[in-house]
């Protein structure tokens, strides 16, 4: 195993004109303004380069889409194939559909100047026009589980004559649920002897490692500093802050630090909607995204944000993994998240590549119990900062009002059976009403009197 411990700096010394690479990947790689390597990069290619396995791990934003592709093309373009190619040369994996789009846009601009056709696959799209594309053949497809399978079922592309593998953010996809959809993808692969498999991730598990074990071939295990796994270039903050007060203290936050982008991250899309509904009321210009919008409206949003349109994006953790944006000054963990390593993930929106940036986190009491662990997995405590009367916005009037969590739980008091107009059970079926007792007439006393 590889290890690098903690350096000041994101780059290393090594410069990419040392490397053997192909004139048209140099080429690329001089117009997107890369010099020298990441530390990742430095750690991984030498291996990578050689036609070795690895299973790598660093920093959220330090270069590992950049190595992974630099491999793939490098790899491409000087083994030449005897036969027609039947399926894809290279493949990538990954967990969600915005990393897929982040990931194709990425390889477009290293394969600028090839001939190299770059297609990516996710749910939401027009279906027909992507198999067909599919079907007339591609160098490197990217995609997420379902629609690789939905496509390799349908009989649209081969697996059997791809000779790089690539799984980025393996442990997201194990969270995900995508376990056995990737060990379904793996099998279609040629033998790992007879394959190159890389895999990519910002946190290592044990799973994860387990699974390169049985699918690679004696892979070089590469750790870029294990113990800072978020960018010391991230000014983080922690404010203590009561359920109620707590857009306020959001407000107060944005106006004081002025303009930026920022990304808002909260764990439910309800929340979401409120959120950019209270925002747009208080005059931010702020958009949604979470994973019940369509995939199209997705993209638009996406790219007004990273164009610079939309100063500030309201997101469910769908948006947290892998997506490289420029420029994101801020990034506010509204909502405490629930999964430790989601912090990782969300702040590691800011900072990208050597830059800086400032992650605020706002606990309240509904998700304050995953403090400690989210403590715990960063290694160390979150510097906690006091917010002053001052920090604090006027809010306006017409926000729907959050109940308690006591409110949640108290059940709703029965109705009156005199006005009784039918009630809801448990399963949401209507209750039939309640009909009155018939009382019977009393029946008069015998006097004995004809």
């Amino acid at each position: 195993m590889t290890e690098t411990t903690s350096t000041n700096s994101l780059f290393s010394s090594t410069r990419f004109a040392e490397f053997d690479l192909p004139e048209q990947l140099l080429r690329a790689i001089a117009d997107l303004g890369f010099e020298r390597l990441t530390q990742v990069q430095d750690q991984v290619l030498p291996f990578s380069l050689k036609g070795t396995d690895v299973v790598a791990q660093a920093q959220t934003g330090s270069g590992k889409t950049a190595a992974y592709l630099i491999t793939a093309f490098n790899r491409i373009l000087t083994v030449p194939r005897e036969s027609e190619p039947t399926g894809p040369r290279a493949l990538v994996v990954t967990p969600t559909r915005e990393l897929a789009v982040q990931v194709s846009k990425d390889a477009e601009a290293l394969a600028a100047h090839t001939d190299l056709k770059v297609h990516v696959v996710f749910g939401g799209m027009h279906y027909k026009k992507q198999r067909a594309t599919l079907s007339e053949g591609v160098d490197l497809l990217i995609g997420t589980p379902g629609s690789l399978i939905d496509y390799h079922r349908q009989g649209a592309y081969s697996l059997r004559e791809t000779e790089v593998a690539v799984i980025d953010e393996c442990d997201r996809l194990f969270d995900m649920g995508f376990a056995e959809d990737l060990r379904w993808i793996l099998r279609r692969l040629p033998n790992p002897r007879n394959r190159q498999t890389l895999m990519f991730t910002a946190t290592l598990s044990r799973r994860v490692t387990t699974l390169g074990w049985r699918e690679m071939d004696e892979p070089e295990e590469i750790v870029v500093d294990r113990e800072q796994i978020t960018p010391q270039t991230i000014l983080q903050e922690l404010y203590h802050v009561s359920r109620r007060e707590k857009f306020s203290l959001l407000l107060g936050l944005l106006k004081r630090e002025g303009d930026g982008r920022t990304m808002i991250f909260v764990n439910t899309r309800i929340s979401a909607r409120r959120l950019v509904d209270d925002l747009q009321r208080h005059g931010f210009t702020a958009r949604g995204l979470t994973g019940n919008v369509e995939q199209i409206r997705r993209l638009r949003v996406l790219d007004q944000f990273r164009d610079g349109e939309l100063p500030i994006l309201v997101a469910t953790d769908v948006a947290s993994r892998g997506l490289h944006i420029e420029g994101v000054t801020h990034v506010v963990n509204y909502d405490l998240p629930q999964d430790a390593e989601d912090y990782v993930h969300r702040i590691g929106r800011t900072a990208r590549v050597g830059a800086e940036g400032k992650a605020f986190t706002l606990a309240c009491e509904d998700y304050v119990y995953s403090l400690d662990a989210v403590q715990k997995f960063v290694g160390y405590e979150i510097p906690t900062v006091f917010a002053d009367d001052g920090l604090y916005a006027e809010v306006k009037p017409g926000r729907r009002p959050r109940p308690s969590n006591d409110q949640r739980r108290q059940p709703s008091r029965p109705p009156d059976r005199a006005t009784d107009t039918g009630s809801v059970d448990a399963v949401g079926e209507q209750r039939p009403k309640r009909r009155p007792r018939r009382r019977r007439p009393r029946k008069k006393p015998n006097t004995g009197d004809s």
